[in-house]
């Protein structure tokens, strides 16, 4: 992961885009659109969209419409939560954030919008790798603030001498 050329990815990413399809409208998958963000991120989770036609390219979109299609991809992926878009000088699309997809799966689950199968296999897949992200939310799909452990006194450590031998 050193090298510049990798980017770290959830084990259960392929689940993940299946899903994502399956909450977009039927003919307009996402999944490749959200995969080409992901490989650009960084760990602040923050894209500057400024090469939106390689972008799009990269996206699997050509010819005439690759862009027009791009950016309806990006419009569907923000509607549907897994990504914020701010505008800027480029217009709408200036930038984008990425949002953990565990917690806006979790949520489109709790509102009833992602297949059951589909559910308990992310679920299961997720305890095997050790993900623990989908327990961050409530059963309301309201994040569980992480309480800081309070300060306990650190133990004083204290050097025992070694009992000196007495001369008789």
């Amino acid at each position: 992961m050193d090298n510049e050329g990798w980017v770290a990815l959830p084990r259960i990413m392929p689940l993940m885009m299946s899903i994502m399809d399956d909450l977009s409208e039927k003919g307009f998958p996402v999944s490749r659109t959200y995969l080409e963000l992901w490989s650009r991120l960084r760990e602040e989770q923050f894209l500057t969209l400024n090469r939106p036609e390689e972008m799009a390219f990269h996206a699997g979109f050509e010819g005439q419409r690759a862009l027009r299609t791009w950016k309806d991809r990006i419009q569907r992926l923000s509607n549907l939560g897994f990504i914020g878009l701010v505008p800027g000088p480029l217009g709408d699309l200036s930038y984008a954030v990425v949002y953990n997809p565990y917690h806006v799966i979790k949520r489109a689950y709790l509102a009833g919008d992602v297949q059951e199968r589909k559910w308990q296999a992310l679920v299961v897949r997720s305890n095997e790798v050790g993900a623990f992200d989908i327990d961050d939310l409530d059963d309301d799909g309201t994040l569980i603030p992480v309480e800081e452990e309070e300060e306990k006194p650190k133990p004083k450590l204290v050097l025992k001498k070694k009992p000196t031998a007495t001369k008789k």
